[in-house]
């Protein structure tokens, strides 16, 4: 038996058992009317939606400004932009919006809604869905495409996307920035001796050390292995080298568990971006600075006069 044909026709179109159905959603179904003044009223609301929400349907169905002013405020703007739209053109409602429940504590509400033209106005005829797990787990999927998963750091991907917009001010207003290179000495030779996850356990406590010496608007990233990148937004070449020269000495000093102080070093480059220049370029003179601390030795700091 087809899943169309498993209840009887008379109880499918029960309107108790559509209620119940209804209250078992995680939502509400709603009509929304506005008549030619502008007023909005709710003329009817049902669903679980409505107690979750704090709503009382009796009052919005007089007067819908007691749930539109719990839009947040952000939000608010395209959510009435959305409905005058949908008015005007008599396409379907559709938005996203955040409805604060107190306290700074909110839920996701997607609407979507088909508008019916009438004498008195429009009516809208739709459903409000609670979102709010499919927005945190796609919150989660952000943070994971622009984060490091090991070191919790940027990746190369927000990165190059940070620089791009770091360089296009730089050349727009002539303002200084910094592009540092860090690379840990001799890696191979600390996962070869205590093993990977040791090796895993330095580039972490290396990201909480370097951490600690940034300021909030600098962005610190992982590139790939022991390779890390360091923009610095309104930093002259000058300060940038006495930040790596702390960078390194901290990096030097630091506890590292079972690697003593001195066992784990870094060579890093530096490069001030010229107005002009491309983000290709200014990688390419960060890491020639970082070759050429390698080739001199290690455990240093150059800038790349190229």
């Amino acid at each position: 038996m087809s899943s169309i044909d498993a209840m009887p026709r008379r109880e499918r179109l029960d309107p108790t058992r559509i209620l119940t159905l209804a209250e078992q959603l995680p939502g509400l179904i709603f009509q929304l009317h506005r008549r030619h003044d502008g007023h909005l009223h709710f003329p009817y609301l049902t669903g679980s939606g409505t107690r979750v929400l704090g709503m009382d349907p009796e009052a919005l169905a007089e007067d819908a400004r007691p749930a539109l002013e719990r839009v947040h405020e952000a939000d608010y703007p395209g959510v009435m932009t959305a409905i005058e739209r949908s008015e005007r053109w008599c396409i379907p409602l559709i938005a996203k919006f955040r409805f604060m429940l107190g306290d700074a504590a909110c839920r996701w509400i997607a609407v979507r809604a088909q508008p019916q033209r009438l004498d008195s106005g429009v009516l809208w005829h739709g459903m409000m869905l609670d979102i709010s797990e499919q927005v945190a787990e796609e919150e989660r999927l952000r943070r994971l495409s622009d984060s490091d998963a090991l070191t919790g750091l940027a990746n190369r991907r927000k990165l190059l996307k940070r620089l791009d917009e770091e360089i296009s001010l730089s050349n727009r207003h002539a303002t200084p920035l910094s592009l540092l290179m860090l690379d840990l000495d001799h890696f191979k030779r600390i996962n070869d001796t205590w093993g990977h996850l040791e090796g895993d356990e330095v580039l972490k406590r290396l990201a909480d050390c370097c951490r600690s010496l940034l300021r909030e608007e600098d962005l610190l990233a992982r590139l790939g292995g022991e390779e890390f990148a360091l923009v610095l937004p309104l930093t002259s070449g000058a300060n940038a080298r006495q930040l790596a020269e702390r960078l390194r000495r901290a990096i030097a000093e630091h506890d590292f568990g079972s690697l003593r102080p001195g066992q784990v070093t870094a060579s890093i480059g530096i490069a001030e971006h010229r107005v002009g220049e491309s983000r290709d370029q200014l990688l390419a003179r960060a890491d020639a600075g970082l070759y050429q601390a390698k080739d001199r030795g290690r455990n240093r700091v150059v800038a790349s006069g190229r």
